[in-house]
């Protein structure tokens, strides 16, 4: 099966895939999987949201707030997507602005503040790429994110619960520990953009799917994430307590590691990590 990339050059599909890349990310996709603000509310208690970037208005596409967490006050940050076609709307769809990463950035720096370990939870497509989100700094606010989050002097912990898409995500995942669940996604670019690019078909979104290697499994053999959580049989919208349960475990255990290292080292391995990630060598 041969194609030809916009520069006129052929490229050649896989021959042979497996459909789990696909099936994971339809489970990422459910409909009635549990999302990010959904896990937020059974893992901590007392969150008080905070509103607004400061600098051009309040992005309902992403939700930043202080909880506490088995009585520890903490940070949480989430994007937020909603059920309903009214709620979808609202919130972009879960595609956060600017002024969405601003504010998380703006509630970072307050948890810093106050010496408060701060949990992301990431189920987006991707980074709002509209006019207006353009016009407004996207690209700067999402590179302002991924630079002050490596220096930031508190534990952090990123958990990718659907997608986790391109720099959208990154912006909330440059943490000392990053975790999937089991059923989750994580790819520079969702698997029917990228058979569009290739194949100018998407409907070979199974073979970039594949080809991506977007599964939890595949992500953790690249390095570039530090822990897969497991899921209820046959995913967490079948029961989302017990998934919630399993990722309560899995933050508890991460938080004490991550507790117990001096604010200098944790600094010093998030860099390192992040530095490493995914580099090969090849000999000629």
């Amino acid at each position: 099966m041969m194609a030809e990339n916009p520069a006129g050059k052929p490229i050649e599909a896989p021959a042979e895939i497996t459909n789990l890349a696909w099936q994971k990310t339809e489970l990422a996709r459910h409909p009635k999987r549990p999302y990010p603000m959904d896990f937020i509310q059974l893992l901590f208690t007392e969150f008080s949201e905070i509103h607004g970037d400061r600098v051009f208005g309040d992005d309902y596409a992403m939700a930043c707030g202080m909880a506490r967490f088995h009585g520890e006050q903490v940070l949480v940050i989430a994007n937020l997507k909603g059920r309903s076609t009214k709620e979808k709307v609202q919130r972009n769809f879960g595609m956060p602005n600017p002024e969405g990463y601003r504010k998380a950035l703006r509630a970072m720096k307050f948890a810093e503040k106050f010496g408060r370990p701060i949990f992301t939870f990431i189920d987006l497509t991707g980074a709002n790429p509209g006019l207006g989100a353009e016009e407004r700094g996207q690209a700067e606010a999402i590179a302002r994110n991924l630079r002050e989050m490596a220096r930031l002097r508190v534990p952090v912990i990123a958990t990718v619960t659907g997608e986790g898409g391109s720099g959208g995500a990154l912006a909330l995942a440059v943490a000392d520990r990053v975790l999937m669940l089991e059923n989750a996604v994580y790819s520079v670019i969702s698997p029917e953009a990228c058979a569009s690019i290739m194949w100018r078909d998407a409907t070979k979104r199974a073979l970039a799917a594949d080809a991506l290697r977007t599964s939890s499994e595949s992500i953790m053999k690249l390095g570039c994430v530090d822990a897969v959580v497991p899921e209820p049989a046959g995913g967490a919208q079948n029961d989302p307590e017990q998934a919630a349960a399993l990722l309560d475990e899995a933050l508890q255990h991460h938080l004490s590691e991550l507790k117990n290292t001096s604010v200098d080292e944790l600094v010093r391995n998030r860099l390192s990590k992040f530095r490493n990630i995914a580099q090969f060598y090849s000999e000629g």
